[in-house]
């Protein structure tokens, strides 16, 4: 394919219905960027050619002048000079020189035409390149986090099917079991001798109450029995 085919193809493709349409989108815009890369490098290549031609035929066309000068100037001496017949031959060569530098002229504005048209053509392939790489960013922070959220996806199951929960559960019955065991610590524990003390003075009290009562039943008794 030649640089001019490649390059119509290129800035008249439609690069989101082309991506739209392919089987692996990421590959596909690797390989037209690589392919606007080098048709550009050649485009480029073929206008600096085209400009160091022009360089060339300018100096040719500044020489042709330059020679136009010289044979009108000496046409004019001869003139001058009474010599008709030198004149006329230096015109010749005049009119040489003018004929060479029309055709110079005519190759000089063909070079400049199409310089110019390569420099459209660099611009609108930049501008489709600068297109493309923008959308191979995008499909690359799509795939970026594409690929995040299916790892993430990928952590949750593997948690919710793995035995990582029932090892949570277990922990935490075990913490129950701990809390359970430490509220156990003191309960049915002997008591200390000072509270084995407080409940003598306790246990004296109550006899006394106890006595107290027996005693008033007695006495209720032999006033009935005097009776």
């Amino acid at each position: 394919m030649g640089i001019f085919t490649r390059f119509r193809d290129i800035i008249s493709s439609n690069i989101n219905a082309m991506l739209d349409r392919a089987e692996d989108p990421e590959k596909l815009i690797k390989l037209m960027i690589r392919e606007m890369e080098d048709t550009l490098v050649e485009i480029k290549a073929s206008c600096a050619g085209v400009m160091a031609s022009m360089k060339k035929i300018q100096r040719q066309l500044d020489e042709v002048r330059s020679r136009i000068e010289y044979w009108e100037e000496r046409a004019a001496l001869a003139a001058r000079k009474g010599r008709d017949d030198l004149a006329r031959e230096a015109l010749l060569e005049k009119r040489r020189y003018d004929e060479r530098a029309g055709v110079l002229e005519e190759e000089l504005s063909e070079h400049s035409l199409l310089v110019e048209q390569y420099q459209e053509d660099i611009g609108q392939l930049e501008d489709k390149l600068g297109s493309a790489r923008e959308k191979q960013r995008m499909l690359q922070q799509r795939h970026i986090h594409a690929r995040r959220k299916m790892r993430a996806q990928e952590d949750i199951r593997r948690m919710e099917t793995s035995d990582a929960m029932f090892k949570f559960e277990e922990f935490e019955n075990r913490i129950e079991r701990m809390e359970a065991e430490a509220d156990l610590v003191n309960f049915g524990r002997k008591q200390t001798l000072e509270g084995e003390l407080d409940s003598l003075l306790v246990d004296d009290d109550i006899e006394k109450e106890l006595q107290r009562i027996k005693s008033s039943f007695a006495n209720k008794d032999e006033e009935l029995a005097g009776v």
